[in-house]
């Protein structure tokens, strides 16, 4: 399985990070992606693939909560962290967030357009964040849809409109532990099985949204990527199908939208 969102920067991380990974291993994920989220934390996430060169890949971009805090350079920060094509496998995460608005929505759109316009230009992926703002969303990236080389909707939340519409532009769906969640994901459950195999990727988002489907309970609320079977597992049961079609299909997917070498299923 390869996890396509992992956010390993995240302090909650910094103690047991070589036994995460080790755990990981052990789970059966063999590739993670870690995700930048704003200039220092992709800076980070590099570094650490430098570290596990064969085992991890990241983004870099800023995320819709960092917008305000953006420097006046930071794409071409951004540029030439992306020039690291070993390690930087797409631009983001980016987009927009009017769920919590800790980014003012015009710097939010400022932002995330300059990233848009950067994937293009570098030919990249774009890893795309949305929370509660989806017409603004897609009406910033649907003059580019197309000139990118993929576009993954991470750690969709959506209604069956806007999975429609983000299917019909050939967008690829990263679904996380949310669809294990008895209450708030059972939208996502009910529409999930409509997301193409070969449109679909699966993600932790450690170390928030652990899978409310693993018994017994950890005893942290920490997520972590070892936890993916459990997304695999459910969606195995909404979609009807063997597992391992799951996760063939999420990591034939992942490997070639991010070009990770080497990484098996």
């Amino acid at each position: 399985m390869i996890d396509i969102g992992v956010n390993l920067t995240n302090s909650r991380f910094t103690k047991d990070l070589a036994d995460v990974i080790t755990r990981a291993k052990s789970a059966g994920v063999n590739h993670c992606l870690v995700t930048g989220t704003s200039v220092e934390e992709s800076q980070k996430a590099i570094s650490l693939c430098q570290q596990y060169p064969d085992y991890l890949a990241s983004t870099c971009g800023v995320h819709p909560h960092d917008a305000d805090q953006a420097s006046d350079d930071f794409v071409e920060t951004l540029r030439e962290l992306a020039s690291n094509n070993d390690c930087v496998k797409a631009i983001g995460e980016c987009g927009l967030d009017f769920n919590r608005n800790f980014s003012t929505p015009e710097n939010q759109k400022r932002v995330f357009t300059a990233q848009i316009e950067l994937a293009c230009h570098l030919q990249k992926p774009l890893f795309l964040h949305q929370r509660d703002a989806f017409e603004e969303w897609f009406t910033c990236l649907k003059p580019f849809i197309g000139q990118v080389p993929a576009m993954v909707s991470h750690c969709f939340t959506g209604n069956q409109r806007e999975l429609e519409i983000c299917l019909a532009h050939d967008m690829y769906i990263g679904i996380t532990g949310w669809v294990c969640d008895e209450r708030r994901g059972k939208e996502l459950q009910s529409i999930v099985n409509l997301i193409p195999l070969d449109r679909l990727m699966i993600e932790t988002d450690a170390p928030y949204l652990t899978p409310r489907t693993i018994r017994p309970r950890p005893k942290s609320s920490r997520n972590e990527p070892s936890y993916l079977d459990y997304v695999a597992s459910t969606l195995a049961e909404l979609y009807g199908v063997e597992k391992h079609l799951i996760m063939e299909h999420s990591s034939e997917n992942a490997r070639q939208v991010f070009q990770l070498g080497g990484a098996h299923d």
